[in-house]
């Protein structure tokens, strides 16, 4: 049985480290092997509330099931949570413990780093292989002193490394090059070699430049997977939302139903919404400006990690004007529930003390120091409802209707609970209504099971490791660790 393990690296952010990642775990699942996923820091907006009631990373969540297993804090012990443009709420084992600054940050970072390696060994004393998912790029040489994620963490842990570029983006030879160069020897010495993501097009085209890269580098190329479009629920930041206008059933017509997204500077959890496009005849766009919800029949305001601050965001933009002269369905989520609400009272996120709310909800919100993460249950339009929890904010209904924790006043609905959406028989009701209120003849497909689609693109990925990957090479890398590789100079190739 193979044992050991893995740190995937990307020349980017959004190359597909969590892709390949997820993939890895669930080929190696399939084989038999006891894998864990595990990420030592993490910057998103995208949380999970694991069974245990530590808050992760959506995407390690997500790498877990493709493992076959439930996620716990040690897949992601350092969570960082940007609230503007210099501060982060620090999530330590699934717990916030700071709100800080770059500088403050810094002071942390022996803490982090401790945590981070006694979370992986106990990882690797549980299981036959743990596939780490780097951060970033692992040559962002400003950050190497401090590094807990990378070469750092690969240093310390004795892992290979393999690096993923997205060929749809260009110079991703440039890039493999480029990435290994800027690493000092002991970093170099780590990394195996290297994975093309989203190819489209002849594979005989692209040989010759995979034969340079290895002449040129010294390391094995473990593969190239294709383009397929699709296959990745779950990301981890806003830089994959340009590509999630997702259309998935005609563009037109009366039984298309039209969701249009509020954008936020501060979005989070934006993953409510894949269950939403993963219904057949749903259209889902993200928008940013007052026109775009002219079309809409039905318009959400998700979650925000900056409640006060993205509130005065709609106020700018004319958004918050356009909802408030809207008559149609409106759906607020968790922060966008807050906004929705008569009166935000805020001493712990912004520091702004009492704001004026939307008003479209019977809701007083009032924001507590201690977080609270949570996996409840209940039911809305006769169908049972399990999601989770992450907020501040505590709100107070003072009328409507019940709707799962929150309220509904007419058209428009609230909760603070996330993955509500992922329910399939509260999805279906919930969108025939809207469909109703909205005058549209939309019927939400009685077959659509998201925890299924889920399943089947975990599956789809483990089958492009298997099909796409020098496999046999992987599992060696794993069990015996970094190959003997060339030292390549900063800015000289290696002699050919």
């Amino acid at each position: 049985m193979v044992t050991g393990g893995l740190l995937v690296a990307g020349t980017t952010s959004d190359a597909g480290k969590s892709v390949v990642t997820a993939g890895i775990c669930r080929w190696l699942a399939r084989q038999g092997v006891r894998v864990a996923p595990f990420k030592a820091q993490n910057m998103s907006l995208n949380s999970y509330v694991t069974p245990g009631g530590a808050e992760i990373g959506r995407a390690q969540a997500a790498q877990a099931q493709a493992a076959g297993l439930e996620p716990v804090a040690d897949m992601n012990p350092v969570l960082l949570k940007p609230g503007g443009e210099r501060r982060s709420q620090v999530v330590l084992m699934g717990r916030p413990v700071a709100d800080v600054d770059a500088m403050e940050y810094d002071d942390l970072k022996d803490l982090l780093r401790t945590t981070a390696l006694e979370s992986l060994a106990r990882l690797r004393a549980r299981y036959d292989v743990v596939v780490c998912e780097g951060a970033g790029s692992p040559a962002e040489i400003n950050l190497r002193r401090s590094d807990l994620a990378n070469m750092g963490l690969a240093r310390a842990a004795g892992l290979p490394v393999v690096v993923v570029g997205d060929i749809d983006r260009g110079g991703v030879f440039a890039a493999f090059h480029g990435t290994v160069a800027l690493l000092e020897p002991a970093d170099q010495a780590l990394v195996a070699g290297f994975v093309i993501n989203k190819f489209r097009g002849a594979r005989e085209l692209l040989e010759p430049g995979l034969d340079m890269l290895r002449e040129l580098t010294g390391r094995h190329v473990y593969g190239v997977l294709p383009w397929l479009d699709g296959l990745w629920l779950d990301v981890e930041d806003s830089l994959a939302l340009d590509a999630r206008h997702v259309t998935t059933g005609p563009p037109h017509g009366r039984q298309t139903l039209r969701v249009a997204v509020v954008r936020l500077p501060r979005i989070s959890n934006f993953t409510d919404l894949d269950a939403l496009a993963a219904e057949p005849g749903v259209v889902v766009r993200f928008v940013t400006g007052p026109a775009e919800l002219d079309d809409a029949d039905l318009v959400v305001l998700p979650g925000s990690r900056a409640t006060v601050d993205d509130l005065r965001w709609l106020r700018r933009t004319g958004l918050a004007a356009a909802l408030a002269e809207r008559k149609g369905p409106l759906l607020g989520v968790c922060g966008g529930f807050q906004m929705l609400g008569r009166e935000i009272v805020d001493e712990v996120e912004s520091g702004a003390g009492k704001v004026d709310g939307l008003g479209l909800l019977p809701a007083r919100v009032e924001f507590a120091p201690d977080k609270r993460l949570g996996r409840p249950e209940g039911t809305a339009y006769g169908q049972p409802v399990r999601a989770y929890e992450i907020h501040h904010g505590r709100v107070t209904v003072e009328g409507g209707e019940p709707f799962l924790d929150g309220c509904r006043a007419g058209d428009v609905w609230g909760t603070t609970w996330h993955g509500a959406l992922e329910n399939d028989g509260f999805r279906r009701a919930f969108l025939a209504d809207v469909a109703a209120r909205a005058g549209r003849d939309f019927v939400p497909a009685p077959a659509t099971d998201f925890a299924a689609l889920r399943e089947a693109r975990l599956d789809a990925l483990g089958d492009l490791v298997e099909r796409h990957l020098d496999t046999g090479a992987l599992l060696r890398l794993i069990s015996d660790g970094p190959p003997e590789v060339p030292f390549l100079p900063p800015g000289a190739p290696a002699a050919r």
